[in-house]
């Protein structure tokens, strides 16, 4: 039996959760409770079908976002390459899936990066609480933003890799 009432934290985006005592995923630092949201996220943007592709937008804020613990090396790297196309460079989460295709066939060495010391201000949760549509899309992009800005130490490295293994 568990205890009522109890919370669990989030190890990636640190987002507080009553505690449900969900399996965390396989793939990243985060807990059973936040993937669940994430999951409910994904059902919002798979369905969306959108020629732009918002999903990977989500899915890469998401991996960089939950750095450490188990998230694989490629997962946080990928993930900061597709924020850096998206915000800096325009792509459309259709163009950063098919640009991680390309570099996952140059580079296979990434580097291990511990989460930022300030975590971004938003997480999943804040995304789910908009009204889906325009709104949501838009809340989608500024969970983006701060996630990427919460690397800022990374960026300059992110920029001058992607430049070496995308557009040599």
């Amino acid at each position: 039996m568990h205890p009522e009432n109890t919370i669990t934290a989030c190890p990636g985006c640190g987002i507080v959760l009553p505690n449900r005592y969900l399996d965390p995923p396989d793939r990243f630092n985060a807990s059973g409770e936040c993937w669940q949201l994430f999951s409910y996220l994904s059902c919002y943007t798979v369905a969306k079908q959108d020629p732009g592709f918002i999903h990977q937008h989500a899915v890469d804020a998401y991996e960089a976002q939950h750095a450490g613990g188990k998230t694989r090396n490629i997962t946080v790297v990928f993930g900061l390459i597709g924020l850096y196309l998206a915000l800096e460079k325009d792509f459309t989460g259709k163009q950063v899936q098919q640009a991680h295709l390309q570099i996952a066939h140059v580079r296979k060495d990434w580097p291990r990066w511990e989460p930022p010391v300030r975590p971004a201000c938003l997480t999943v949760i804040d995304v789910l609480k908009v009204p889906d549509g325009p709104e949501k899309d838009a809340m989608i992009r500024r969970w983006m933003s701060a996630v990427w800005e919460s690397w800022a130490d990374r960026q300059a490295w992110v920029r001058e890799t992607t430049g070496e293994v995308l557009f040599r």
